[in-house]
């Protein structure tokens, strides 16, 4: 993509049309998934919604999965007490996926799975439909950590990470 016309595609959009993209309604129906979610696991799952990239990716030209990965540290999301989360990420201006998970629950499951995990969600973003993708997204995470890191009856584990989804 020229650099000029993906700076412009970037820098057009803000916090205001994530937000706009979800709506408040389905920022908390996403963060009541979340949660509700975390109940029957061990692990963390984190969404974050960003409409562009900031200006610095921009220009050294950088990846959603660099930006992803990048958020999978600032969020705190690789410092999980069993390494077991998961970050969702969703780059509005590109229309871009990514699936970050930590080496705990990474080791389980193969890379293939993941990228199936993304491909479903692509469908659900091109059709506008943010919250439905992002919806089954938290869903199948949710199967995995529960098939590999099922709370067990009496563990009182911690919520180590907000719910809430990250929008930029």
């Amino acid at each position: 993509m020229n650099r000029w016309l993906r700076l412009l595609r970037h820098r057009w959009l803000d916090e205001h049309d994530a937000r706009r993209a979800l709506g408040p309604g389905a920022l908390a129906r996403l963060e009541a998934r979340v949660a509700a979610s975390e109940q029957g696991h061990t692990g963390q799952i984190r969404v974050s919604i960003e409409a562009g990239l900031p200006l610095s990716y921009l220009w050294r030209g950088a990846s959603a999965r660099e930006r992803a990965i990048t958020l999978f540290g600032k969020l705190r999301v690789w410092d999980t007490e069993l390494n077991n989360g998961v970050l969702i990420y969703l780059l509005l201006a590109e229309h871009r996926i990514e699936v970050v998970a930590d080496r705990g629950i990474d080791r389980r499951v193969p890379p293939a799975h993941w990228q199936g995990l993304v491909d479903g969600m692509a469908g659900a973003f091109r059709a506008g439909d943010y919250e439905g993708g992002l919806g089954r997204a938290v869903d199948a995470v949710d199967a995995l950590l529960r098939t590999h890191f099922p709370r067990m009856a009496g563990d009182t584990a911690p919520n180590e990470l907000p719910d809430r989804p990250d929008v930029r």
